[in-house]
């Protein structure tokens, strides 16, 4: 199915592309999340029109993660989780709970941006986090996890 892109979507294409991908992956997610429309001759005269205005809008949208990325870029955050001697913890810490710690100390960020390619953090250790605040800005924050007794 060809599609109209109307936001910057990874590994797929920027504002304004016209691209092919599946059929179920633009019906299923890419549509109902307002990020395609389907490429009909109507839909590319509308697009056209708007053009401009969603492109100031993908601009406002990348100053303002761009802002979030500033503040939170080298924040050091300590989690303190039940461990075993050995440094195990017991459960683990994962998005859910950087993202409620985060929010905690006044960052705004979703448990959805958080990056963890590793999964959740099993260990007491320090430990690198990446944060996607938009397709184009990420910050890196250190996450320090301890144990309590």
């Amino acid at each position: 199915m060809e599609i109209i892109l109307m936001d910057k979507v990874a590994n797929l294409g920027s504002l304004g592309d016209i691209v092919k991908v599946k059929d179920g992956y633009a019906r299923n997610y890419l549509i109902p999340q307002g990020m395609a429309k389907r490429a009909t001759p109507a839909n590319r005269i509308a697009f056209e029109e708007k053009k401009a205005e969603l492109e100031h809008i993908a601009g406002e949208r990348l100053v303002a993660a761009q802002a979030r990325a500033e503040k939170l870029e080298g924040f050091a955050l300590t989690l303190a989780q039940k461990a075993g001697v050995d440094g195990r913890l017991f459960g683990s810490v994962g998005n859910v709970n950087i993202a409620d710690a985060l929010n905690a100390q006044g960052f705004d960020v979703s448990k959805s941006e958080i990056r963890l390619p590793e999964g959740p953090f099993k260990m007491v250790g320090e430990y690198e986090v990446a944060i996607g605040l938009h397709t184009d800005v990420v910050a890196n924050i250190k996450i320090t996890v301890v144990g309590e007794q």
